[in-house]
């Protein structure tokens, strides 16, 4: 437990402190939104790597059920197939895992700071170099109490979910419909499971963050915020490159 304090409650901690008494105003919920594009620029490339690989995984899907349905009966064969697929047109397709699996501790983190609270006892955790402050406001932007949960911000968090996920979805490139009734049942189920998901993942969120304290939602909504913009110029890049592919494929 100390390593990972040390790892992620302790740089997260100070840094937050480290924001908060430089910027004017010294309001803590702009600090935490600064802390949080910090952290997803930080995170940048992986996420880029991961949303990147999503897309590929969703473009190859016809020639993953095309090597699933030939080596459905041998699936030692399909499996060496499969990573043979993905090693040919460079897809993980764990990767996708990868955003949430290294935002985890940072959530952790910034949970306990909440739950622990920016106290007397808490400023034992701040490195030499960080000054202490004579006061932590908890009132940011003039209204809102960061120690304490805020179901507007769950709300607005499960928006942005949903949008990103529905985001998601809808990059999926069109695939042509099959004639097999297997296929088609196969298609049908999936389609019924991203559908799930997309509002799954907004109720989880208002169901969670319900009762998080509401710094912690800032946390979370502007990283979403952030990954909408990220999708968005993956998704575009991913597009533009393509299209040269075909052009270049084409001369």
């Amino acid at each position: 437990m100390e390593i990972l304090k040390a790892i992620f409650y302790q740089p997260l901690y100070n840094g937050l402190i480290l924001i908060y008494d430089f910027i004017p105003g010294h309001d803590l919920g702009i600090a935490i939104i600064l802390l949080t594009i910090l952290i997803r620029f930080a995170l940048y490339p992986l996420n880029s790597l991961s949303i990147r690989s999503q897309k590929a995984l969703q473009d190859i899907q016809p020639k993953i059920k095309q090597v699933q349905k030939e080596f459905a009966n041998n699936k030692e064969q399909q499996a060496k197939e499969l990573l043979k697929l993905y090693k040919e047109h460079k897809v993980n397709p764990f990767s996708s895992c990868l955003p949430l699996l290294i935002q985890l501790p940072f959530l952790i983190a910034l949970f306990s700071v909440f739950k622990t609270g920016i106290t007397d006892t808490a400023f034992a955790d701040l490195y030499s170099f960080v000054g202490r402050p004579e006061a932590i406001n908890y009132i940011s932007f003039g209204f809102l109490d960061i120690a304490h949960a805020s179901p507007i911000l769950a709300i607005a968090a499960a928006a942005l979910q949903f949008w990103q996920t529905r985001m998601l979805m809808h990059s999926k490139v069109p695939h042509p419909k099959s004639d097999g009734k297997d296929e088609g049942k196969d298609e049908a189920f999936a389609a019924t499971m991203n559908k799930q998901m997309m509002y799954i993942a907004p109720v989880m969120t208002i169901v969670i963050g319900w009762s998080l304290p509401s710094g912690l939602m800032v946390y979370w909504t502007v990283s979403t915020i952030f990954s909408i913009i990220q999708q968005y110029i993956v998704f575009k890049r991913h597009a533009n490159e393509s299209r040269q592919g075909g052009i270049a494929a084409q001369s």
